[in-house]
């Protein structure tokens, strides 16, 4: 059976020049050698700098050459800006807030982009054989991603947080709903390397 296997992680943390720190670097070596013992058919990243370097340290860990292709749509992106009856009125004020400084063409280009990545990684893949993506992208796009799997609001990817190197898997097969194997994992990293890009007070 055709199963599509999709592995989003967050980029490892960021300087502040674009780039990774050093930190950062031993984040995405460690999920490197994780996804080494994954039959891996290409990896994805996002345009900016921080996720490109990931993609390149995570693929310099592999002892087969694997595609590595840089893709907008699994970029930096607010993937959906909902009107205010769209959210449950619990959560109504904070989640507009949040979204307040958005502006009328972020939010339509974030909305297409979100359209593509829901239509170029999701579903089972077509054919006699699974694959395996990895994909190297963002917070906002991990949320998106994991909120279309489930099934739920448009607007709930908020709150969906994401660390760095961090690793999320959903598979799509034929004969199930997506399934959310893993969510958040840094089983790969050592205790100093784990909860980067969280807000304060959400690490465990």
């Amino acid at each position: 059976m055709p199963v599509r296997h999709l592995y989003l992680t967050r980029h490892a943390e960021p300087d502040a020049h674009g780039g990774l720190t050093e930190r950062g670097v031993r984040q995405a070596v460690r999920l490197g050698q994780r996804m080494s013992a994954v039959p891996l058919t290409s990896v994805l990243h996002g345009p900016l700098p921080r996720a490109a370097e990931t993609a390149r340290v995570v693929a310099g860990q592999f002892a087969s050459q694997v595609p590595v292709t840089e893709r907008d749509a699994v970029g930096d992106y607010v993937p959906h800006v909902p009107t205010a009856d769209q959210v449950d009125p619990e959560f109504r004020a904070e989640a507009l807030a949040f979204l307040a400084d958005v502006t009328t063409g972020e939010a339509a280009r974030g909305a297409a982009l979100a359209a593509e990545a829901v239509r170029l990684l999701t579903g089972p893949e077509q054919g006699e054989e699974g694959i395996h993506q990895l994909v190297v992208t963002h917070a906002f796009t991990i949320g998106w991603l994991v909120r279309h799997a489930c099934g739920a609001p448009p607007w709930r990817w908020l709150g969906l947080d994401h660390g760095h190197a961090a690793l999320t898997v959903l598979r799509y097969s034929t004969d199930r709903p997506p399934t959310v194997v893993v969510f958040n994992d840094m089983s790969h990293l050592p205790d100093e390397l784990r909860w980067t890009g969280f807000p304060p007070g959400m690490t465990l």
